[in-house]
């Protein structure tokens, strides 16, 4: 009987998958899904344009993002289980906690899913997973702006979006690891989370300034960390005596970095990352692999470092990462 079963199961895959090469073949477009962590913020909204840009050149192609409407990794998990029962081509998440999205995706690769992650070199069950630059050098690279800043001396802090999110606990730690670099430089109370609220991370700002007065740090992770803290430096008249560097994006935090509430920023295109995420996501459709300094056809990621990630997939890496300060930010329309 269990012999009968397991035939009959194969026989359904097969007819499954069949029965899609059939709809694709009679027209249907390949569905690829982008999930972002979290809609309605200027980052992902850039990341949308390179989704779609992606769609629309690409013929035969549909392609849309979603996310949830909050920063919550429960949320994310519960859309990416709808996009498997579903049964779309392929899905390109930027996991907001990748161990939480295992268990979907391994359903999801079961199923024939195609699945490119992004942030998230962790990812055991993933295909292909998509690094704009090594998340420690990055880390470490604003971690030395700010510490040049301080003049290599005094207490600073950090924050990220979210404890699960990757990336952006590497470039926290990619930063502490840089200071050591200098004795005079003590880390306090890092990696504070601002669950990617530009409101949480003033209130943390608040925090941290309140706690430690003689404060003169800060190393954002999340694109809206810099926003809040700069909030928090201008709001108590610290600009010049407290330096603020982290990820951000130029149109956000301009006029901060007017003010000098913020000194500077650094960032990657997401619309590059969602053009590389959802051509990644065609060519594993399409049965294709990318080798080992191959080009992307993207800014960035001209000539990728390919190697093999901590499950069957591969991490793939670009040198996509940008660094403005209030002489040259307005260079970047986003």
């Amino acid at each position: 009987m269990l012999k009968k079963t397991k035939i009959a199961c194969t026989v359904l895959a097969l007819t499954t998958v069949a029965f899609a090469s059939a709809l694709h073949a009679q027209g249907k477009p390949q569905d690829i899904v982008t999930v972002v962590k979290i809609t309605g913020i200027s980052w992902f909204n850039r990341m949308e344009v390179g989704v779609k840009e992606f769609g629309a050149s690409t013929p035969g192609v549909a392609t849309r993002q979603i996310g949830p409407a909050q920063s919550d990794a429960a949320q994310q998990q519960r859309l990416v289980e709808d996009l498997v029962a579903r049964k779309v081509d392929a899905i390109a998440v930027v996991s907001m906690d990748p161990p939480t999205l295992e268990p979907v995706l391994k359903r999801a690769m079961e199923r024939g899913i195609k699945v490119v992650t992004h942030e998230a070199d962790n990812q055991k069950n993933t295909m292909v997973d998509i690094e704009a630059f090594d998340n420690t050098a990055y880390g470490a690279r604003i971690n030395e702006r700010l510490s040049a800043c301080m003049g290599q001396q005094g207490k600073w802090t950090s924050l990220v979006g979210s404890l699960g999110s990757q990336s952006q606990v590497q470039w926290a730690d990619g930063g502490a690891s840089n200071a050591k670099k200098y004795p005079k430089m003590q880390l306090v109370d890092a990696k504070n989370e601002s669950l990617n609220d530009a409101e949480k991370a003033y209130g943390k700002a608040k925090e941290m300034l309140r706690k430690h007065p003689d404060l003169k740090g800060f190393q954002g992770s999340s694109s809206l960390d810099v926003l809040g803290i700069g909030r928090a430096v201008e709001e108590a008249g610290l600009q010049g005596k407290v330096c603020v560097f982290g990820t951000g994006l130029p149109s956000e935090a301009a006029k901060f970095l007017e003010s000098g509430a913020v000194g500077g920023i650094a960032f990657w295109d997401p619309k590059d990352a969602g053009l590389v995420m959802n051509k990644a996501a065609k060519m594993l459709i399409d049965g294709k692999t990318i080798a080992d300094g191959a080009d992307m056809g993207v800014p960035g990621y001209n000539k990728v470092s390919v190697k093999k990630g901590p499950g069957a997939g591969v991490i793939v890496t670009g040198q996509a990462w940008v660094e403005v300060d209030k002489q040259n930010y307005k260079k970047y329309a986003f």
